[in-house]
């Protein structure tokens, strides 16, 4: 039976109650059902619907399928297409003069956001900016809302970044209740670098809005003192963001902010056995309860290291002190154990004991202790930046043929550490996660070595070998990275590849002002393989964006093995050297 049409005591139709055609041509109408006067009269009564809150029209249905079916088209075409403009209404607006359900009535309040990674009708968002993770009031759980975005774009990336976290748990957190999920500033870096590492599909363009709320929440979180061990995870991500993009007084600076927090919070002690004194006691107090058990001190040993790695590389590349001191008193000393991988913690495979004296221990030639790949990468960031402090304080030209004891002590160390590894030559027969991991490692030692050495290069052949075998087994390291690769490099690869290329370039310089009985021919393919190597990964991570061959110019000009070369002739032989390479850097 037709329903009959509501009418006011003026006899009008009530607001709200015109069929949409009339509606939309701000026609009177009469409400008659199935089809209105109007309508009839312009043989459209097909055409004829109404909306009066109760569903949707066929109009509507009918552009909803067409519009999921042209989704799945692109999603089938592009799986990593991201899905066009989504019209979000508010559920609530029923109240209003005329339903807001109306695909294009008045007063209806669509929000349209272009390539949104929301699924549609997910949240209701008053401005284009993402809000994912700082709400937990949405129509869908949290839980569905992550299914549908891209988490596994950044799940290959956490060894990159050093984010010891469990990705399973990291979803699976989004189910329980707020206060036992992981800090919205942790879930807004996660995704802060999904979207950096998506350049240049659409996903990236919400850079920006995360990163915003990322910092937005560490402020919180620190005020509050909450969650603090996802502080210090998120800060870490935001410092190699800024870092990565060559953003780096931003990264800098959250890098000495994040080692200083880890030494307030204690991270670098050991873990405490029963009974056991730990001098974090009286520190800030890390609630770890939101973490699963078995994970727990796994994560707080994983956070220390990606803390450990972030001073310690990027103080050298950035020339700033350390902030993670490492000295006898116990409120510094670090003690915490090598870390494992977050599988092996869960698992239960790992027994975390106490530790002491840990990296010392380590520098004094003791190289066992453990061979994860977390572990080889936290041994070589206290190879590097041991080697930059030892060579920033000889101040003094080498006399006769002795080698002050700690550069005997590292180098033995040096010499230990390397048979741990995989050799360079069969980099390619590991997993992808410990190549990208062993490429950043055998580089970091063999330019821990050139670090060591090269301001004696000139005087003494000795150590003119050693520095030429290191910057060799650099360049024999970046063959073996694919084009895939340069996506998963830790950005701290850069700063090794300019010091390399700052050896070569000067080797040039002295084979063809000194007339040296050598060919320069080998040179220049080496500088043309790690001119290519950092345009490759200056076009991922645009930590290299600077003027790099203005900068190389200069630091020559002043480079104790490069006496009686002017900077001039340096530019002039660097401009030659790229024409042959053919690389430019932006």
């Amino acid at each position: 039976m037709a329903n009959k049409p509501t009418f006011t005591d003026k006899g009008t139709l009530q607001r709200g109650k015109a069929c949409l055609r009339c509606r939309k041509r701000k026609m009177r109408c009469d409400g008659n059902r199935p089809a209105c006067q109007q309508c009839t009269h312009a043989k459209k009564p097909d055409g004829c619907e109404y909306d009066d809150g109760k569903g949707k029209t066929r109009t509507q249905l009918l552009r909803e399928t067409i519009q999921r079916l042209e989704q799945r088209v692109h999603e089938l075409e592009d799986p990593e297409y991201i899905s066009p403009a989504v019209m979000l209404h508010d559920p609530h607006a029923h109240q209003s003069e005329s339903s807001s359900s109306s695909y294009d009535s008045p007063g209806s309040t669509p929000v349209s956001i272009s390539h949104s990674p929301y699924p549609s009708g997910s949240f209701l968002l008053p401005s284009h900016k993402p809000n994912l993770f700082t709400s937990t009031e949405s129509t869908n759980s949290p839980s569905e809302t992550w299914t549908h975005l891209p988490a596994n774009i950044f799940s290959p990336h956490r060894h990159q970044c050093g984010l010891g976290i469990h990705m399973g748990h990291l979803r699976e957190s989004l189910n329980l209740p707020p206060d036992e999920q992981r800090h919205p500033a942790l879930m807004n870096s996660v995704y802060l670098w999904a979207c950096f590492v998506s350049r240049p599909k659409p996903l990236s363009q919400h850079e920006e809005g995360f990163l915003s709320q990322a910092l937005d929440g560490v402020r919180d979180g620190l005020r509050q003192g909450d969650k603090l061990l996802d502080i210090i995870q998120a800060s870490c991500l935001l410092s190699l963001y800024f870092l990565a993009n060559g953003r780096l007084v931003e990264g800098s600076f959250h890098a000495s902010a994040v080692a200083a927090l880890a030494v307030q919070c204690g991270l670098q002690t050991s873990v405490p056995g029963e009974g056991t004194y730990n001098p974090s006691s009286s520190r800030e107090r890390l609630n770890l309860d939101y973490i699963r058990p078995n994970c727990k001190e796994g994560e707080r040993i994983l956070a220390f290291w990606q803390v450990y790695n972030l001073d310690r590389c990027w103080s050298v590349a950035l020339r700033k002190p350390c902030v993670a001191l490492d000295s006898e008193d116990p409120w510094t000393s670090i003690d915490c154990p090598w870390p494992q991988d977050i599988t092996e913690y869960e698992s239960g495979n790992v027994t975390v004991t106490g530790g002491f004296s840990t990296v010392k221990t380590f520098l004094q030639g003791d190289v066992s202790g453990g061979f994860s790949m977390q572990t080889l990468r936290a041994k070589a960031s206290a190879i590097f930046s041991r080697a930059d402090q030892l060579a920033a304080s000889w101040r003094y030209r080498l006399s006769g043929d002795s080698y002050p004891e700690e550069f005997h002590a590292l180098e033995l160390t040096i010499n230990r550490f390397i048979p741990t590894l995989i050799p360079i030559h069969q980099l390619n027969a590991t997993m992808p996660e410990e190549k990208h991991t062993l490429i950043v490692v055998h580089t970091l030692i063999q330019v821990s070595v050139l670090m060591l050495y090269q301001r004696f290069a000139q005087d003494d052949p000795v150590t003119y070998d050693k520095c030429s075998a290191a910057v060799k087994a650099c360049v024999a390291i970046t063959k073996f990275v694919s084009e895939q690769d340069y996506d998963y490099l830790d950005p701290i690869i850069g700063s090794c590849w300019t010091t390399v290329a700052e050896w070569l370039i000067c080797e040039i310089a002295n084979i063809e002002s000194w007339a040296l009985p050598m060919t320069g021919a080998d040179v220049r393919n080496d500088i043309a393989t790690i001119l290519y190597a950092m345009t490759s990964l200056n076009a991922r991570f645009p930590v290299l964006g600077i003027n790099y061959f203005h900068c190389v110019s200069r630091s020559l000009g002043s480079s104790s093995f490069c006496l009686g070369i002017s900077v001039s002739k340096i530019q002039k032989r660097m401009a030659e050297l790229s024409l042959t390479a053919n690389v430019v850097l932006s």
